[in-house]
């Protein structure tokens, strides 16, 4: 029975509600001068009445097809349903009137108004019985997973009437700490006292328990999960009941926060204005494209409606995935996009990309940027980051390309790490070329951590928390600048609009956070209590690691500390002296003589010479001056 209800096709399983709602007709009629003492009796009665039957069953069929009725799913028929119903019935009332008046059959208004109560009852009756029939046979023939939900509330009902629809799943009673809905009927479902929940469970062989209570607390719902696992019950904790439409696994979790809930302040986001003119119309060209922050500028600029986007990105993966994302809005917004897999230390396939695309824009966001890979592997990280950007800025420079704009990092500021002096010697080029160039306007935007990118410390505490601990913070004292993606790119796009042209822009990046109270802000919010000494039954600990060779208590956005404010409350300006082109040309020559020959000594020894406030000292010494 279930394969043959699985082979009907949609405009099959129309055809068969539209037949069952004209065989209903003649039954409401029968019913009409049933329930009325006729002395022909109710037989003669719809004898009489048979030359109206095959009009009033060709204008119930059309009614029925132009309200729609057919099409109404069977899981679906409620509230507008039951509606169309009711104006389908009205409809076949008075249709049923006017026929019997023109073929001059005996049908008073009262049996016209009888009939169409008749017909609706019959069209109700006959829909809830046929969904309880393909019910059963679904049940029959597919395990389903009976579950519990815990709140009858607007989510509660909603998560219902969604698991209704679903194979697998199957609700079978509300708990709620609200005594007014316990003992009632809600969507179907009785509504029984928490305490309850155990013998509920024993007796209709639940194993499951769906938390529908949003409005709750995350610590309280924790421990409801935990009282309920306690009892051998699957807890699961239901923020969108969307989740349980198809066929994907419920989830098993509380959750995650989005990591702008920790940003402690409004993000600074507004439209782009006429930012977006520098953007539009032109040939723009990303770096490092598939990264975080590239394929949030991608998506942003996309907005800008450029020419032409062209995506260089070094992982095959990320690439694929951004182009997958972006490639329906391009075509959308008459925007070409071309995607190229590649490396910008590779100066053939730069000049080539730049010049078959007639590049007018270039925002460099390609870096390696985890410090502590970046201080495991200091030849690749300084190549990339320095070679690169010099490749890239030098070609671009070479064809006239309208703006250039460096992505740089906080930790480019007397750079304890490998990564971040890579990134002042990346500002360093930049800035080289920008004293000499008269056509290309170069410009760098310096900012702090993003949040939520990819090996930031946020998806990394909720990764260890969904593993129940410990969430480790390298030292108690250790504080970060922090910035939603989408504000940083914002920030940067406005920034490289607006530039003259040498600019070393600074984000606003509001007060440090400390990350340890970070950690707590993020262990609490998903629901658990942080395990220390006031707290010796809390449920995650917080580990303190100690410092990695690379890394600093505190970061700092500039060399000098002076900032010249801009049109931008959220963008400055910071003034700092370059290197001459002999000292920038030496370094560079210095710097691919000992990549060249691998010789990570001499590449640190170069990194060391060149890059103001560079200081490689141990930890210990970091943090005593701290």
């Amino acid at each position: 029975m279930l394969k043959l209800i699985k082979t009907l096709t949609r405009r099959q399983k129309r055809h068969i509600l539209l037949f069952l709602d004209l065989c209903l007709i003649p039954l409401a009629l029968v019913f009409t001068f049933g329930v009325q003492p006729e002395p022909d009796g109710p037989i003669q009665i719809l004898a009489d009445v048979l030359p109206i039957l095959p009009y009033l069953l060709a204008i119930g069929a059309g009614l029925a097809v132009g309200l729609g009725i057919p099409q109404i799913q069977l899981n679906a028929y409620e509230g507008r349903a039951l509606g169309k119903t009711g104006l389908f019935s009205v409809y076949m009332a008075v249709a049923a009137a006017i026929l019997s008046w023109m073929f001059g059959v005996d049908l008073t208004v009262g049996q016209s108004v009888v009939f169409g109560v008749g017909f609706f009852m019959f069209s109700v009756i006959s829909r809830m019985a046929l969904y309880q029939i393909v019910m059963a046979v679904y049940r029959r023939d597919i395990p389903r997973c009976r579950v519990l939900i815990y709140g009858a509330g607007t989510t509660g009902t909603q998560l219902a009437s969604a698991l209704r629809s679903h194979e697998g799943i199957d609700p079978v009673a509300f708990v709620d700490d609200n005594t007014a809905l316990q003992g009632v009927l809600i969507a179907g479902l009785p509504v029984y006292t928490p305490a309850k929940i155990q013998q509920i469970a024993r007796e209709r062989s639940v194993r499951r328990v769906l938390l529908a209570i949003p409005s709750l607390s995350q610590p309280k719902q924790a421990q409801i999960a935990r009282r309920l696992q306690k009892m051998g019950l699957e807890v699961q904790s239901l923020p969108s009941f969307a989740q349980l439409v198809g066929e994907e696994p419920l989830v098993d979790k509380l959750t995650p926060v989005r990591p702008a809930t920790f940003l402690g302040r409004a993000p600074a986001v507004t439209s782009l204005g006429k930012s977006c003119d520098s953007y539009a119309d032109r040939t723009v060209l990303i770096s490092g494209a598939g990264g975080s922050i590239g394929s949030e500028l991608s998506r942003q600029i996309v907005g800008c409606r450029p020419s032409r986007l062209v995506l260089y990105e070094l992982s095959e993966f990320a690439l694929f995935n951004i182009d997958q994302e972006l490639r329906p809005l391009a075509t959308e917004l008459g925007v070409e996009l071309v995607s190229v897999l590649g490396s910008v230390t590779d100066p053939r396939q730069v000049r080539q990309v730049l010049r078959e695309n007639a590049v007018q824009v270039i925002i460099h966001a390609a870096a390696y940027k985890h410090v502590s890979l970046v201080e495991a592997n200091p030849i690749a990280g300084l190549a990339n980051n320095v070679l690169g950007t010099q490749t890239l800025a030098r070609e671009a420079e070479a064809i006239n390309v309208e703006r250039f704009v460096l992505v740089s990092s906080d930790k480019a500021v007397r750079p304890a790490s490998v990564m971040g002096a890579s990134k002042r010697l990346a500002e360093l080029v930049v800035q080289d070329l920008a004293a000499r160039s008269s056509g290309t306007i170069f410009s760098m935007v310096r900012f702090g951590n993003v949040l939520g990118s990819s090996g930031s410390v946020v998806p990394l505490f909720q990764e260890q928390i969904s593993r129940g601990g410990p969430v480790t913070v390298t030292d108690p004292e250790v504080c970060r600048f922090f910035m939603t993606v989408r504000e940083a790119v914002h920030l940067v796009l406005l920034a490289g609009a607006t530039a003259k042209g040498g600019e070393v822009f600074v984000l606003d990046m509001g007060e440090e956070v400390s990350i340890a109270r970070l950690a707590r802000q993020i262990i609490e919010s998903a629901g658990y209590s942080v395990r220390d000494a006031d707290n010796p039954d809390g449920d995650i600990e917080i580990e303190f690691t100690g410092l990695r060779q690379g890394e600093k208590l505190h970061e700092e956005l500039t060399l000098s500390g002076e900032r010249v404010t801009t049109s931008h409350p959220k963008i400055f300006c910071a003034r700092e002296d370059g290197l001459s082109e002999i000292e920038v040309a030496s370094a560079i020559r210095g710097l691919r003589e000992a990549i060249a020959s691998g010789d990570e000594g001499a590449a640190l020894a170069v990194v060391d010479r060149w890059v103001e406030g560079r200081d490689p000292a141990d930890q210990s010494t970091l943090k005593s001056e701290a």
